[in-house]
């Protein structure tokens, strides 16, 4: 896990998220991760955001019911209209022993939309720092 950085989700996959077998689906992994990746994206835009694309997503471990996943956001690159944010998700396993692996990884792109939902433009930082 990053050191010293707060994550901006953290989630426990229910029975119902999974399979029989109870490995997590990363049709559920991936909507998580959009939500953790829309944080960090909508402060920056001081507003609506919506997802316009998954630029990659990288499943490297499987996901079970009962871990504890951590999801951790960066943005790593700002546009005119658009954001795109870094995503990496942990999950703490068999807690006591404190098992930690890294499960997923992914980047995403959102565009700050106004109240008519067509893209407008991301606010300076300087603007965001003075309210």
């Amino acid at each position: 896990m990053p050191v010293g950085k707060m994550p901006e989700l953290r989630v426990m996959p229910a029975p119902s998220d999974a399979n029989v077998y109870g490995d997590v689906f990363g049709g559920w992994i991936m909507a998580q991760v959009d939500i953790a990746g829309s944080l960090p994206a909508t402060r920056r835009a001081n507003g609506r955001v919506a997802t316009i694309a998954v630029n990659s997503f990288v499943f490297k471990n499987p996901v079970f019911v009962g871990d504890l996943l951590s999801f951790y956001a960066d943005i790593v690159r700002v546009g005119t209209t658009s954001i795109t944010v870094n995503v990496e998700v942990y999950a703490e396993r068999n807690r006591l022993q404190a098992d930690i692996v890294k499960v997923t990884e992914a980047t995403l792109t959102y565009v700050a939309t106004g109240p008519d939902r067509k893209p407008r433009p991301v606010p300076p930082i300087e603007s965001l720092m003075h309210k």
